[in-house]
């Protein structure tokens, strides 16, 4: 297990108010993974509980809230080891940005493995669809509303700090990931207490796996949506077209011409920019760089002067 280190201490803003360190942690990086490990530790004695009241009980849509509490523990073990690597490693020069986005790499794999675990749902309920099994009723239920009581607390323990990142929409995708991941699980649970309670109730055999194939339709969506914003951070879409537009704006406030603007997320809470701008001699890249201050979430910038008929070499600063 990795070693509980002190988070690394963030080096005072520069005077021109942009970083030159390559510690791009969010600010709340700290407290998430205390909170983390916390809830991984919970959610691992309620995986136990709810796998072997499936098992004895016969429920489907408790072993399927089970298999999906699986995930989350999964899940959260590798959100908890990418808060531990990203700040063991923050000040490593061999990462050229830093580790602010190790929490994306992580929320992209767990998205996928909450897909999969979706299709095994599926695959599953289905099964018992077709061939149906004795539920034991009185004794899922207590078992399955105790697991939705847990998943609940864990729920409000993970919820990301709203607010705290500017521009940044996004803001911790590893504490958001799995925040959304026990999300489903507190959702799965319901529908699953609902198929117990048709059940015992109206003898509806069939609601208790309809409820375990409803749970991973609805896991599914969860994966897409996570899926999703994981690729955009990786993959360097631009994180806040607002962000970039505004840049432009305060570069070109003189009659300069921004030639090529280059807008990136470094981790939660920090963007990198790249900008060429066409200027007349007079201009320095300091003049343009102080146009920038007060921008929120902005941490790196690298600005190139251009002559105004862009055939200029200029220089980078």
């Amino acid at each position: 297990m990795i070693s509980a280190e002190r988070p690394p201490r963030l080096a005072p803003e520069p005077l021109d108010g942009f970083r030159k360190d390559r510690v791009y942690l969010g600010a709340d990086h700290a407290r998430n993974e205390r909170r983390t490990w916390i809830v991984t530790a919970i959610c691992a004695v309620t995986l136990v509980a709810q796998v072997a009241g499936g098992v004895l009980f016969h429920s489907m849509a408790l072993t399927a809230s089970g298999l999906h509490m699986a995930a989350h523990v999964a899940a959260l073990l590798t959100a908890a080891a990418a808060y531990a690597l990203a700040r063991r490693w923050a000040g490593e020069p061999r990462f050229a940005f830093g580790t602010g986005k190790l929490g994306y790499l992580a929320g992209f794999a767990n998205a996928v493995v909450l897909a999969i675990v979706a299709v095994l749902m599926a695959v599953e309920s289905v099964g018992r669809l077709i061939t149906p099994e004795a539920v034991d009723y009185d004794s899922a239920l207590p078992l399955a509303a105790a697991g939705l009581l847990v998943t609940l607390v864990c729920v409000v323990l993970l919820r990301p700090v709203e607010g705290a990142h500017g521009h940044d929409r996004e803001g911790d995708l590893n504490i958001s990931a799995a925040h959304l991941h026990l999300s489903a699980d507190a959702a799965v649970s319901v529908l699953a207490i609902g198929g117990l309670l048709a059940g015992r109730s109206l003898g509806w055999a069939w609601a208790d796996p309809a409820a375990g194939l409803a749970g991973a339709v609805l896991v599914g969506q969860f994966a897409v949506t996570l899926i999703r914003r994981g690729a955009g951070a990786l993959l360097d879409t631009n994180p806040s077209p607002e962000l970039a537009a505004e840049i432009r704006g305060r570069l070109e406030a003189e009659g300069e011409r921004v030639i090529d603007l280059h807008l990136w997320r470094l981790g939660p809470g920090h963007f990198a920019m790249i900008a060429a701008v066409a200027a007349p001699k007079d201009r320095t890249t300091e003049r343009l760089r102080a146009r920038l201050k007060g921008l929120a979430s902005l941490s790196h910038v690298t600005i190139e002067l251009r002559g105004t008929d862009e055939t200029g070499h200029g220089h980078v600063s």
